[in-house]
């Protein structure tokens, strides 16, 4: 079948660089490229950039804009003067990807705001609200490796297509036939009709403006914090630099080589803010200043990393997870203090984040909603509260992404390094580091830790392996792991919480989705998932003890036991 559509291709594109990849392509080059459609999953659509209909390239981004604007075209009878906001990273072939995203709403008579240079992804989602578009489009592929671009679709609200939105557009992009033939109209042309708009700092500068309104203690004593930070080459370099000025942080230390915008992300392995190798040049620069903490964002700017100094003098990367839980203190406890906590408010996390964060929440009366993974679930969820007793108090997930204001609707770095850097000074302040803060919450609520496994199956051998470990988890359930016995199963694809200790069942409301979550007896938990944008499985682990040392050595043995068995799966 593959042959087929790779034939197609090399009679079809017009352009020489794509003509001669295809040529030179091997035997399983061409069945990966070919073997399927790019899928939308829990970040949108991510692929290796190159030609093939499982490929990020010109053809499959018009495919999907076509479909997009399809979709806005049924569903907004305003769609074309509202328009669409369209942003994009610092990726291979990002500004061209984007401008064809342009040339095909505005082909469709859909205004396109196009931002000048590479922006943020949170700030597009609050241009979106911003300007009162019908919806936006982020060129990212996030902290994927080089090779890889992607596509994110956000809806009026600012927030990410959530899925039944998203099946919907994705009807219109399969009844795409040939993608040879989508009509796109001239860039020049169609901004000589004032259907593709360039916009720039005068977003820029309302969006650090409603950042900045976040400060709790806006007078603490910020000029003595020092900060090292690094936006891994991605987008995160001007406006943070930005807000931190502008809030009077003077001791602002950033990892020159790695300002620069570079698409192959030359001085990182991985340019993932989880990965701790990425911080290596960071805490390099912490330890000749003497910095007090060390961040770094991803490419497009959604998600942060934090490094914290111990009593050794050691800087210590925290998880997203422990990160999260210091914010929610930090928030809580300053507004408690000033008298500004809503009288009802809800705080948002995931079904694999760390059950720390919601304890601290709870201790202070607010309600937690737990989500799906993926941040649309919880820009949805800000969305449903719109209009209702509650008020946004906090989103965050494990993996580094944050979200302090609801004026975005994604995860937002940019906000989140502000209030991480605040949170810093104030402690610093009364004679504290984060650090502390993080043992004294272990502490007062106990010690959680976590830890995620990653599994990397490439290409469509890959994708089976990775499906055939969900298969054997759902069909062979263990008695127990890690010499604990497993007293409920939560099966999102089937909709099923199953209690073991009484044999009763119960219905999970969430969207469905491919993921199993087993509950130890003496409270610890392990989730099973594939990655939505890479190809991976996902084994996520959490626990809660009273000491750092033992919380730690059941960490290890759910992971030995749980490796174990799905490496016989994939052998």
């Amino acid at each position: 079948m593959y042959q087929k559509e790779y034939q197609l291709w090399v009679e079809s594109v017009k352009e020489e660089y794509l003509k001669e990849q295809l040529k030179n392509m091997t035997e399983a080059e061409k069945e990966d490229a070919f073997y399927r459609n790019l899928e939308f999953g829990t970040g949108g659509m991510r692929g290796v950039v190159g030609p093939g209909t499982n490929r990020m390239n010109v053809y499959t981004i018009r495919k999907a804009n076509e479909g997009f604007a399809q979709y806005l075209l049924k569903n907004n009878e305003h769609a074309k003067e509202q328009g669409v906001v369209i942003a994009y990273d610092c990726r291979h072939f990002s500004p061209e990807f984007a401008m064809e995203s342009a040339k095909v709403m505005a082909s469709h008579g859909i205004k396109a705001y196009v931002f000048e240079s590479l922006r943020p992804t949170p700030e597009l989602s609050f241009a979106v609200r911003h300007l009162q578009a019908a919806g936006g489009i982020v060129v990212t592929a996030s902290h994927n490796p080089p090779e890889y671009n992607g596509y994110k679709l956000y809806d009026e609200t600012g927030c990410q297509l959530v899925p039944h939105q998203g099946d919907e557009v994705i009807k219109y992009v399969d009844a795409i036939q040939d993608v040879f033939n989508i009509q796109v109209r001239s860039e020049e042309e169609l901004k000589s009709e004032g259907l593709i708009e360039m916009i720039g700092e005068e977003i820029d500068t309302a969006y650090i403006n409603a950042v900045k309104t976040l400060e709790i203690n806006p007078n603490c004593n910020k000029k003595e914090l020092k900060i090292v930070f690094s936006p891994l080459h991605g987008t995160a370099n001007l406006p943070v630099r930005r807000v931190l000025t502008e809030c009077g942080y003077e001791q602002l230390h950033v990892v020159k080589e790695q300002c620069t915008v570079d698409a192959n992300f030359s001085t990182v392995s991985s340019p993932n803010p989880e990965e701790t190798s990425a911080f290596e040049m960071a805490i390099n620069l912490a330890k000749e200043i003497d910095a007090d903490i060390a961040m770094a964002t991803d490419p497009d700017a959604d998600r942060v990393g934090l490094a914290v100094k111990n009593p050794k003098g050691d800087y210590v990367l925290l998880t997203g997870n422990q990160t999260g839980a210091i914010l929610i203190h930090y928030i809580l406890s300053q507004k408690k203090a000033k008298g500004t906590l809503p009288a009802k408010g809800k705080v948002f996390n995931t079904i694999v984040t760390s059950d720390m964060g919601a304890v601290i929440a709870r201790s202070y009366g607010f309600e937690i909603v737990s989500t799906l993974t993926g941040f649309k679930f919880i820009g949805e969820q800000a969305r449903l509260i719109e209009n209702t007793d509650y008020e946004y108090v906090f989103g965050y997930e494990e993996s580094y992404g944050y979200l302090i204001g609801d004026f975005v609707r994604d995860k937002d770095s940019v906000q989140s390094v502000l209030m991480c850097s605040e949170a810093a000074a104030y402690y610093k302040e009364h004679g504290k580091t984060l650090y502390d803060i993080l043992m004294e919450l272990y502490e007062n609520y106990g010690c959680y830790r976590e830890e995620l496994v990653t599994i990397t199956l490439k290409g469509k051998v890959g994708a089976e392996k990775i499906q055939a470990i969900m298969d054997y988890f759902r069909k062979n359930t263990p008695d127990s792991v890690a010499d604990k016995k497993i007293v409920a199963i939560e099966d999102y694809k089937e909709s099923i919480h199953a209690d073991l200790t009484n044999d009763s069942t119960s219905t999970i409301h969430l969207p469905k989705s491919n993921v199993l979550k087993y509950t130890l007896a003496d409270g610890s938990w392990f989730v099973l998932r594939p990655s939505g944008t890479e190809p991976k499985a996902k084994v996520y682990i959490g626990v809660i003890a009273n000491t750092i040392e033992s919380a730690d050595l059941q960490v290890a043995k759910i992971k030995k036991d749980v490796l174990t068995r799905v490496n016989e799966v994939i052998a």
